[in-house]
């Protein structure tokens, strides 16, 4: 960073967070590990260190004719970055981002470029949906991709044991249709795993903890957004409501005071 760069920096407060009504967030997979809840129950999460992430620019309906805040997430040499990317990290005065990622938002509601996000804006019991890109399984035979039966392993069919059987028709077109489900690449596909319950948050090393697998390999980018998927009640509500039932059972139940 150049000496009018920190000039500039310093003359600008760096107070600015991105509201915590935008859930979403740019992450990182670290792996998996085990978690017990306070109940004594065991769940399996992964690890996602989620931020700190930054706004690098907005898009307005005006300009661009859509609405989303784009967030960057980690930094690169200036070397490794091209003339655009160094040019964003001068208006930023930071270094160039490595990964950035933007997000559809209905209203910007003061999303500004510059302002930080960090994993504040999730709280333990919140209901996620998580998207990464599955690992490159490179070509994979029709039983691996599609979860075909295979033929039959005995009279002699020792060639057709993972063949997928039959792909066209021999007199009606005579061809193989398009979208028929065959051998090729697979893998590589952009994932998304709805309605992943946030188990813990650590906010002093910005770690989220998921309870479910997230495809991909550690060290792949995640992006975590706030669920649109119907989630279940939380469980003090109804504590509170079987308690208040019992009650008003219990008072039913009491026989009447003799006079």
């Amino acid at each position: 960073m150049t000496e009018e760069n920190k000039t500039n920096a310093e003359a600008k407060p760096e107070a600015q967070v991105l509201p915590v009504s935008h859930k979403f967030l740019v992450g990182q997979k670290m792996g998996m590990t085990q978690l017990f809840d306070a109940a004594g129950s065991l769940f399996a999460v992964t690890v996602v260190k989620a931020g700190p992430c930054r706004v690098a620019y907005t898009r307005t309906k005006a300009k661009d004719g859509y609405q989303a805040v784009c967030l960057g997430f980690g930094h690169k040499e200036e070397k490794r970055a091209n003339a655009a990317e160094n040019g964003l990290a001068k208006k930023l005065n930071s270094k160039p981002i490595r990964h950035m990622k933007e997000f559809r938002v209905a209203d910007l509601a003061g999303a500004e470029a510059g302002q930080t996000a960090s994993v504040e804006r999730f709280t333990e019991g919140e209901w996620v949906d998580v998207q990464a890109i599955s690992k490159g399984k490179g070509f994979a035979g029709g039983m691996k991709r599609h979860g075909f039966a295979g033929g039959s392993a005995s009279h002699g069919a020792s060639d057709r044991e993972r063949a997928p059987g039959s792909l066209g028709s021999r007199r009606s077109l005579g061809r193989v249709l398009p979208g028929q489900r065959m051998a090729g690449h697979m893998g590589v596909d952009t994932v998304s795993v709805q309605k992943v319950k946030i188990m813990k948050v650590i906010p002093e090393m910005n770690l989220i903890l998921v309870n479910s697998g997230i495809p991909g390999a550690k060290g792949s980018m995640v992006y975590i957004t706030n669920t649109n998927k119907k989630v279940p009640a939380p469980k003090a509500n109804l504590v509170s409501k079987n308690k208040s039932a019992v009650t008003k059972g219990a008072a039913a139940k009491k026989p009447a005071a003799k006079k």
